[in-house]
């Protein structure tokens, strides 16, 4: 009776197919190593909202350039809360460089925006002469 289980489980053993499991299972066609990638792409998506907060905060500001813009690849992520649970809503925290004409740089500003793409809030804190 053993030998007749040993050849089953060796005959199941050979029967199944191979599984191959892929650790790589991201293509990565950008510039930059896969990480960096899903940072940038994340910051890129949030684009609409961080210039509605630029245009907010320097609205009022009479020294303020025309054209103020940022640099996806300047800002940093300060902060991602998880509001509900994996794959629910986040808050995520920008510090964002903002510029004029070629790269000249204006102030830095913390902007709070979440995956739905909503501006949350945003806090002015420095200008440059």
């Amino acid at each position: 009776m053993k030998k007749i289980k040993f050849i089953l489980i060796l005959m199941v053993l050979f029967i199944i197919p191979e599984t191959k499991v892929d650790a790589n299972a991201a293509v990565n066609e950008a510039d930059t190593p896969l990480c960096q990638t899903y940072k940038y792409s994340l910051i890129s998506s949030l684009r609409k909202p961080v210039d509605k907060a630029i245009t907010d905060i320097y609205k009022d500001d009479k020294n303020a350039p025309e054209g103020l813009t940022w640099a996806s690849y300047d800002a940093e992520i300060l902060k991602i809360k998880q509001l509900y649970g994996v794959g629910g809503l986040y808050e995520i925290t920008l510090k964002v460089y903002p510029y004029y004409d070629a790269h000249m740089s204006y102030g830095v500003d913390e902007v709070v925006i979440n995956t739905n793409g909503e501006l949350i809030s945003f806090n002015h804190l420095e200008t440059y002469p």
